[in-house]
């Protein structure tokens, strides 16, 4: 029976022995998941108000989210390198606490500048702990569930879109946006309770160091499929990054029913994550790549149907499901990475936020150069295609080298 080298690390055995309240240490990490995706996603639907408080424009304002996608992007690798030796029960918390002051000091920014400073610092801890978390996960799990395990840690963040990140949308409109930071710093504090009291406390992996876990990056394929989330991911933060204003101008929707549209945007997210999970734990190749077909004719779909309400919101539902790509992708980089098993579960979130920054400027380019909100249909659809192509260059390099 082939075992991949996930299932065999030194990093995830001590994880399997840890013995009972799996459950609840799941939840514990889910958690912690449900307040990065608050904080990550609220403020895509708090956009207008950030601007207008700000006084900015809104394609100015989206910079914001890119400043925390940035964070993710350096915060992940230095962390992960830095933290290998940690015990990782330690880390998650310290990650959490990070995180809620990131998100208290953003409540408190004066302006954009200093605004996009705290939201980069805010998030530098995400990946990192999404990182560490898969791997507990995936040491908690019975063998061919894996996937499943980490799913349901990334369960947290896409509930956060169906409940956190509206509820933020309408603390922010009833109370202004800062309020929005203040809820999510309080839900980090609350996850680093419970991951405190719930996570096994493991021994930190005595091999492990910041060499060996910058050998990852001389292996190709973690290159590869850091590259299919990058691109392929971007897609559908071009879309959902200006969602709010777009169902607006276009559709006609009235802001107060934007929370609802966001609502079934996270329902998509969960359940694409679940049946993701699912299709992963069954065939990672092919789950990888029809996701990205998948994400290409729904990004391109949302062209045609922004106009309608009720076509716009069912289009917006299946480009949350796009986030089946998201476990499906861990696991990848997991079994290619060998020993470097921390740097890269992290630098898989490094990438989506690569995504997510490379998303939300392209978008934004588009609409400001006079293309229209709904141009970024077209541009999520592209760089689904991209993805898809860095997918097809990672198995053509695999089976050279298999019949080698």
């Amino acid at each position: 029976m082939h075992i991949s080298p996930a299932e065999t690390s030194p990093a995830t055995i001590p994880i399997a022995r840890a013995g009972s309240g799996n459950g609840a240490a799941l939840f514990a990490l889910a958690v912690g998941g449900f307040g990065i995706g608050a904080g990550e996603f609220a403020i895509m639907g708090l956009l207008p108000e950030v601007a207008r408080d700000l006084n900015v424009s809104i394609p100015t304002a989206g910079h914001v989210i890119s400043a925390y996608a940035l964070g993710v992007v350096v915060g992940a690798p230095v962390l992960a390198v830095l933290g290998a030796r940690w015990r990782r029960r330690s880390l998650l918390v310290a990650l959490m606490l990070v995180f809620a002051l990131g998100n208290f000091a953003s409540a408190a920014a004066p302006g954009y500048l200093s605004l996009n400073l705290l939201r980069f610092v805010a998030g530098l801890p995400h990946g990192t702990y999404f990182g560490v978390a898969a791997l507990v996960a995936a040491g908690l799990a019975p063998p061919g569930r894996r996937a499943s395990a980490i799913a349901t840690v990334m369960l947290g963040l896409t509930v956060a879109t169906v409940v956190g990140v509206p509820l933020s949308a309408w603390l922010g409109e009833a109370l202004g946006w800062r309020t929005a930071f203040v809820f999510v710093g309080l839900i980090g504090l609350g996850a680093a309770w419970m991951v405190r009291r719930h996570v096994p406390d493991t021994p930190a992996d005595l091999q492990a160091s910041p060499l060996r876990e910058l050998g990852a990056l001389r292996r190709l394929q973690v290159w590869l499929t850091l590259g299919i989330g990058a691109v392929g991911f971007g897609g559908l933060f071009a879309v959902f990054s200006y969602v709010k204003p777009t169902l607006i101008e276009v559709a006609g929707l009235s802001p107060a029913r934007v929370p609802l549209v966001l609502a079934v945007f996270g329902l998509g997210m969960v359940a694409g994550n679940v049946v993701g999970a699912r299709l992963a734990d069954r065939d990672l190749t092919r789950t990888i790549g029809g996701v990205l077909v998948w994400a290409a004719l729904v990004l391109g779909a949302f062209c045609f149907t922004a106009s309608d309400a009720v076509a716009a919101t069912v289009t917006i539902f299946f480009i949350g499901t796009t986030v089946a790509l998201a476990p499906a992708l861990q696991i990848r980089l997991m079994d290619v990475a060998g020993d470097a098993q921390t740097l890269a579960a992290a630098l898989n979130h490094s990438a989506f936020n690569i995504a997510n920054a490379l998303g939300a400027w392209l978008g934004g380019l588009a609409i400001a150069g006079g293309l229209g909100w709904v141009s970024t249909g077209w541009v999520g659809a592209l760089l689904a295609l991209g993805g898809l192509g860095v997918f097809a260059v990672s198995v053509a390099v695999a089976r050279s080298r298999a019949v080698r």
